[in-house]
């Protein structure tokens, strides 16, 4: 009832289109070597997992077969490693988790709701003083203690600086981690994640708290939108449903919410 596919294949086609942007991450999971992939012969169901990572599992609403879709995927799944959890539409990702969980003994939890947007025309904010650049060398240590600070708005994540270095070394080697530069002080920073072949996505939006409410996130954000328009791309990035400042920054600079994806961790009772 499921198979394996290949990083190539193209599977993330058909009825998946019309979801593409909630499930835009599947294109970055799905075309790792490493990844677990399984869909149904006819691309009902698509399911693929970063080891260490939640699965991502789409499945297309009219299917009259996700019931035992989801049935075998559970199936499949117990006799590997097993994920941490699942994100999916919400009322997908629970019904997975419910089923997983009990074939399992384990239990599940709500971790976490994220709203996908896309950006079709971007409206940078204006009268923000600055300018964007891209991240360079001498960079590496304002941005390692950033995502430290990202880290703990966004996840509830404590860390330090000194482990987010090879990251924030690794962001900057990539070439496309931003700074929002006002008076020659960095004081905001952007990413883009991952391009795949309609959309590019944006992540580690921050602002220091000593920066915030100026505009400069909106600005550096609506910058890259700006960028990647012209690439022919449209932008989009998750944002954590239950924070109503980060969802208005977003909508502010043209974002357009397009769907809620939920998700479970699974737990040992």
């Amino acid at each position: 009832m499921l198979e394996t596919f290949a990083p190539s294949d193209d599977v993330l086609t058909g009825r998946f289109l019309k979801d593409e942007v909630t499930y835009n991450l599947l294109h970055l999971i799905a075309g790792s070597e490493t990844s677990v992939r399984w869909a149904a012969p006819e691309r009902t169901l698509i399911y693929a997992q970063t080891p260490g990572f939640n699965g991502w599992l789409w499945a297309a609403e009219e299917s009259g077969e996700r019931a035992s879709l989801l049935s075998a995927l559970a199936d499949v799944l117990t006799e590997g490693e097993p994920p941490p959890g699942i994100t999916g539409e919400p009322r997908l990702a629970e019904q997975f988790a419910k089923l997983y969980a009990a074939r399992t003994g384990s239990g599940y939890r709500h971790y976490m709701s994220m709203e996908a947007y896309s950006c079709p025309k971007a409206k940078p904010p204006s009268g923000v003083r600055g300018h964007a650049r891209s991240a360079v060398w001498d960079d590496a240590d304002t941005v390692a203690e950033w995502l430290v600070g990202f880290d703990a708005d966004a996840f509830g994540r404590q860390s330090d600086a000194q482990s987010k270095r090879p990251a924030a070394e690794s962001l900057i080697r990539r070439g496309d981690l931003y700074l929002w530069m006002a008076d020659d002080e960095p004081v905001a920073l952007a990413n883009i994640a991952h391009r795949s072949p309609r959309h590019a996505r944006l992540n580690a939006v921050y602002t220091p708290p000593e920066h915030r409410g100026r505009g400069y996130a909106s600005a550096v954000v609506g910058e890259l939108c700006s960028m990647l328009q012209m690439e022919g791309l449209t932008p989009m990035l998750y944002a954590d449903a239950a924070n109503p400042t980060s969802n208005k920054v977003y909508r502010n600079v043209g974002f357009v919410a397009c769907g809620q994806v939920a998700e479970y961790k699974f737990t040992t009772e």
